[in-house]
This record gives C-alpha cells, sequence and structure tokens, in this order.
C-alpha cells in the first residue's frame, strides 16, 4: 500500500508560513503583528483561518494574544517551551550556528546522569546492548542509526521516561546530524571506544565509571562537531 498522508490545512499552511516570517526576521522578536484583517489579506486567508493559525502559535510559545491589543511576537528563547526547541530541532534552515554546539552541551550534561541511573538499575540489559555493538560496521550510516539506539535505550532503562521523551524530540536532528558526524573517522574511533568501555563499566556493575566515560564522551563530541562545521565554514 502506498504511504499516504493528509494534505496541509490552510490553518496550518498560514501557521507555517507566520513561523518562516518570525524565524526570517520579518517580524522579529519583539515586534507587533499586523491588524488581523491586514494580516489576513497579506497571507491571502480568511480571519477564521488566520485565527485558528494563531491560536496555535500562541499556545506553541510564539506569539502573545491581547484582545483589544495588537499581538506580539515572543521573545521564544527566553519565553518558548520544549515545543519551540522540537520545531527547530527539525528545521535546520532556522537554527542560528549556537544551536547545534548548546543543544550537544545540553546532552552532555543529561547523558551521563541517565547512562548510570540504567546501569546501577539493570546493568545486564546494558551489557547485552553494547555486547551487540562490538563488530559494528564502519559506516557513517550504522554509527549513526546505532548510536541513537543506544542513547534510546539508556534512557528507558534510567528508569525516567522524561528523559525518553527528551531524546526522542531531538532524534530527527540527530539522524541529520550524526551521517555528518560520523563520517569523520576520527568521530568513529572514538565513538567504538566509548562502547568498548561502556561495555566494561557494565560488565563490572560500574555506575560511576559509566557516568565519567559518557562524560568525556559527549564532552569530545562538541569539538568533534566544532571541528566539522569550522572545515564547513572554510569551504563556503
Amino acid at each position: 500500500m502506498p504511504e499516504w498522508s493528509a494534505p496541509q490545512k490552510a490553518a496550518e499552511i498560514t501557521e507555517r508560513r507566520l513561523l518562516d516570517a518570525v524565524l526570517d526576521g520579518t517580524f522579529p522578536v519583539g515586534s507587533k503583528l499586523p491588524p488581523e484583517r491586514e494580516l489576513a489579506e497579506m497571507l491571502g486567508v480568511t480571519r477564521p483561518t488566520l485565527r485558528e493559525a494563531l491560536q496555535r502559535l500562541s499556545r506553541e510559545g510564539w506569539i502573545e494574544i491581547h484582545h483589544g491589543r495588537s499581538t506580539r511576537v515572543r521573545n521564544y528563547w527566553q519565553e518558548g517551551n520544549l515545543l519551540i526547541l522540537n520545531y527547530l530541532a527539525k528545521t535546520p534552515q532556522a537554527q542560528p550556528p549556537s544551536f547545534v554546539p548548546n543543544l550537544l552541551d545540553v546532552r552532555a550534561t543529561i547523558a551521563p546522569v541517565f547512562t548510570r541511573l540504567a546501569i546501577l538499575r539493570d546493568p545486564e540489559a546494558v551489557e547485552r546492548k553494547l555486547a551487540q555493538m562490538q563488530a559494528l560496521p564502519d559506516t557513517a550510516q550504522d554509527f549513526t542509526a546505532t548510536d541513537i539506539e543506544l542513547q534510546r535505550v539508556l534512557t528507558i532503562l534510567s528508569g525516567n521516561p522524561i528523559y525518553t521523551l527528551i531524546f526522542n524530540g531531538f532524534e530527527e536532528l540527530y539522524r541529520v546530524m550524526g551521517p555528518l558526524y560520523f563520517s569523520l573517522e576520527t568521530a568513529r574511533n572514538r565513538s567504538r571506544r566509548f562502547y568498548q568501555q561502556l561495555y566494561q563499566a557494565a560488565r563490572q556493575r560500574d555506575a560511576d565509571a559509566g557516568e565519567r566515560l559518557t562524560l568525556e564522551m559527549m564532552t569530545e563530541s562538541i569539538h568533534i562537531w566544532e571541528t566539522i562545521r569550522n572545515k564547513g565554514e572554510q569551504t563556503e
């Protein structure tokens, strides 16, 4: 059977156009949107369609609606929420240069914690998962898929489902970043060594070592990504 998807509704298209206008600076942070009638004409939609789109954006934290006053574009970096973060993760063209390094920095903060919890709660499951990764094919695609699955399993084994939800929110971005990151032999070799060391930590039931090894790996991954980004900037 073919994979069908429902066509976008007018309100969804309008919402995306308004988001693009916010992110490209047409309606910058702190600015007021034009009056409803004028904005509907600019977008070529009915006012009910525009209202539906604006309500969506308001719920997601992009804008602030006050009846009788102009709609304000929020400072989404300071007033936003995880819905905004999830949208930015799925929209590379909307990301500022610091977005990926900042995201990796957050991962370096939480990944050691859920790895430690996973080894404490179910070291046998961690050990089994890592044992499957010892003969990993030397391709960027295989490393990307395997690393994503390992992180997901560790969040689940940690016993805290919030870690899994946070990770799932960024999975699409990781799938885009991964092949680029693992295109470097240095990155693949470093991760392979990490998987081996973490396997030994799980075998020895050493949760503290697992936490330390993960922090070291995540910190180094930020430096490797910066190397990739700098090379990209030099070739532009």
